[in-house]
């Protein structure tokens, strides 16, 4: 399969890229700085995983240009061209809603972003929604919106402070631990485990839809932090940046991902 992956200079891409070529596909990038726009007629499909992915960022103009309108025109182009396309939103557009089942978050939850991050990933997973349901898209070709939980493993040591803990607790330290971390839950997933539900979509062709990616558990950030013995923290007060905008709690309800995957069994979040 010949497939276009953007923003291939990333964590998750670099990983995936990888992951790609040793199963046999032919694999390019595209990266926004390069400028232009991809002929996306040359390929089979296009996993767009290319955003300002940092949940800090204010400059909304920036963020709706470069994760929501270049998505709506791949979009278009995928359409127009009968190519395929899988892309990456994020457990983010859930913010600081409750969990709508007991399992967690549902692709139907009620969105309640807290950042313009959060809001340009929302709009555009409503937007393909809103296509698909439409029947805008041309008949025989599928598009995937991937919301991905807390994606852990290697290659993201250039992302800073947008790290996932898993990388930054990979030296002995000592860390930064906000002091209600005991009272933080996320759901960590590996990126290997990404590489492999992208593989699986490729090759089963799932209905169109968004789907959450996550193990479908929650453990607290103490918890984890806990297991760390060799390491040392520092307990630090909530930065006043990301106060009114922190997620507390994320869990994939992620039913809907396993009827794909059947008997799949995610990795641990571990050392």
């Amino acid at each position: 399969m010949n497939i276009l992956v953007t923003g291939h200079k990333g964590f998750i891409a670099k990983n995936l890229i990888d992951h790609l070529i040793k199963r046999g596909h032919k694999v390019e990038g595209f990266e926004w700085d390069d400028g232009g726009f991809p002929d996306v007629s040359e390929y089979d499909t296009v996993i767009h995983l290319g955003a300002i992915s940092a949940t800090t960022e204010r400059d909304v103009e920036k963020i709706m240009t470069q994760n929501y309108e270049f998505s709506y025109k791949l979009l278009l182009a995928c359409s127009s061209c009968s190519v395929n396309m899988q892309y990456a939103s994020s457990a983010s557009v859930y913010g600081g809603a409750q969990p709508d089942t007991a399992y967690g978050f549902s692709e139907d939850c009620p969105p309640a972003p807290m950042n313009p991050y959060a809001w340009s990933k929302y709009l555009f997973d409503r937007l393909v929604l809103k296509t698909i349901q439409s029947n805008s898209v041309k008949v025989g070709i599928s598009i995937h919106g991937f919301r991905y939980f807390n994606v852990f493993g290697p290659n993201e040591e250039h992302k800073g402070d947008q790290a996932s803990l898993w990388s930054k607790w990979q030296s002995k330290g000592p860390h930064d631990l906000f002091e209600e971390s005991d009272e933080v839950f996320r759901d960590f997933i590996h990126v290997d485990d990404i590489c492999n539900i992208h593989t699986r979509f490729l090759s089963d062709c799932p209905p169109s839809g968004i789907y959450n990616i996550g193990s479908g558990k929650a453990t607290s950030i103490g918890k984890v932090a806990s297991s760390y013995k060799d390491t040392t923290f520092n307990t630090i007060p909530m930065p006043d940046e990301l106060k009114g905008q922190y997620q507390y709690f994320t869990q994939a309800d992620n039913r809907k991902l396993m009827k794909v995957l059947q008997n799949y069994t995610f990795k641990e979040f571990t050392q």
